[in-house]
């Protein structure tokens, strides 16, 4: 039963909440109780089937998770059946321990309850190394000492009380031992079971936490070079072309902007374009119109699909500055998308000096290790693993061309939510 429910995300997410509401409270004790309370009943209605009925061990799991005060409304609805099957001292009996667990887990840290182990003799052996080098009060052995008391109180009054209070009765004092001792394994197990989901959960959140600051810390980077550029073409443009002078600050104030907002791991391609576009606005004022010629090539449908911010403008500087800059006559960057199917294909491409053949993969296919294209292809491979696709194709003295493919829909789950809500607008083509 541990384990089916650390399978439902409902149950997790409720037990390992920090804060719950009452509403949420009863729901997780509605998990937890009711089947065990259906194992009540059948104790009562199926022969010899008395293992069914772990009523006493829930009452302690409950007190040390949950505290005193939903354990006790937990313990209710556990002695229910046996209430009414006239067992009554079972009710006042699983409150009593349900309040004594609780009570007992203020005192305990959660770490300490988490790993309680259910193997008693690993944990006595651990406890007698951990005193002989420094002894220290140790509240799992504590509480495993607690589970074998309450069991005894347990068999002890219903021995005493007998059909008011349940209890496996057995012939020989060294199987009672062992029933007594088997308390500490069936607290033990779901703690077990559920501790691990939670060590899960937390090494998730590390990674989510550690994907975004990657992220972050990517999108994030700009070219000092670049800023220092531009503003010495704004500074020369000031007395020559103060309109153009103007227009260049406004789109580097819009790039800085887009540089400095926290923005989402994707956003629109649309977006991506226009930011792209305000950067190569200022690159075409700062070489020419007459050495820097841009070409778009984009698909409409497109437009609205989401990529990963921060996509273009480093494979666009990266083209200027290593395959046109070096030209005396400079050259033309193309912007190209389309779709393939149920793939994304975006294209940086230009007419520059290349790469040399001897660092280039066998057939002119490489994976770029500039920083603008390491940038671009740690991220793709961050949020899309195998998914994605980063080639380069160069040749010397003709130009350079990257090609990404990224999934536009594939099995749920294996995706940001962003691309399989996308839509397909109709296609068409631009030039400028």
């Amino acid at each position: 039963m541990s384990s089916a429910l650390a399978r439902s995300r409902a149950f997790v997410d409720l037990l390992f909440a920090e804060r719950r509401t009452t509403a949420q409270t009863l729901g997780l004790l509605a998990f937890i109780c009711v089947p065990l309370s259906l194992g009540v009943w059948v104790r009562f209605n199926v022969a010899n089937f008395y293992a069914a009925d772990i009523s006493f061990e829930t009452c302690i799991l409950l007190g040390i998770l949950l505290g005193p005060a939903a354990a006790t409304a937990g313990a209710c609805l556990l002695a229910l059946p046996a209430v009414l099957h006239h067992e009554f001292l079972a009710l006042p009996f699983d409150v009593g321990v349900a309040l004594i667990a609780g009570v007992f887990s203020w005192f305990v840290e959660k770490d300490e309850i988490w790993s309680f182990s259910p193997f008693i003799d690993l944990s006595i052996y651990q406890w007698v190394r951990r005193n002989l080098r420094k002894p220290r009060f140790d509240r799992q052995i504590l509480l495993m000492m607690l589970i074998i008391a309450l069991q005894v109180i347990h068999w002890w009054l219903a021995m005493r009380y007998p059909h008011e209070l349940f209890a496996l009765p057995e012939p020989s004092w060294y199987i009672t031992i062992a029933v007594w001792a088997c308390a500490t394994m069936v607290v033990g197990i779901p703690l077990k079971i559920w501790n691990a989901v939670r060590i899960e959960q937390s090494l998730k959140e590390q990674k989510r936490l550690l994907l975004e600051a990657r992220l972050d810390a990517l999108q994030r980077q700009i070219n000092p070079h670049f800023l220092f550029n531009t503003l010495n073409s704004i500074g020369s443009l000031v007395r020559r072309d103060p309109d153009q002078a103007r227009e260049m600050i406004v789109k580097l104030a819009n790039i800085l902007r887009a540089l400095l907002k926290d923005h989402d791991s994707f956003v629109a391609f649309r977006e991506e374009l226009r930011f792209t576009e305000d950067y190569l606005g200022i690159e075409v004022v700062r070489f020419g119109t007459d050495k820097l010629r841009v070409v778009k090539e984009i698909d409409a449908r497109t437009l609205e699909l989401p990529v990963p911010s921060m996509l273009l403008q480093p494979l666009v500087e990266n083209s200027i500055k290593h395959g046109l800059e070096p030209r005396i006559h400079g050259g033309t960057v193309t912007l190209r998308s389309r779709l393939e199917g149920d793939r994304f294909i975006l294209e940086v491409e230009d007419d520059g000096v290349g790469v040399a053949a001897s660092s280039q993969r066998p057939a002119g296919m490489r994976t770029g290790n500039g920083v603008g294209m390491r940038n671009v292809r740690e991220r793709l491979e961050v949020l899309f693993g195998g998914a994605a696709h980063f080639n380069v194709v160069s040749r010397p003295g003709r130009g350079t061309r990257v090609i990404m493919e990224m999934p536009v829909d594939s099995e749920p789950g294996s995706l940001p939510d962003q691309l399989r809500a996308a839509g397909l607008p109709a296609r068409s083509s631009t030039s400028s």
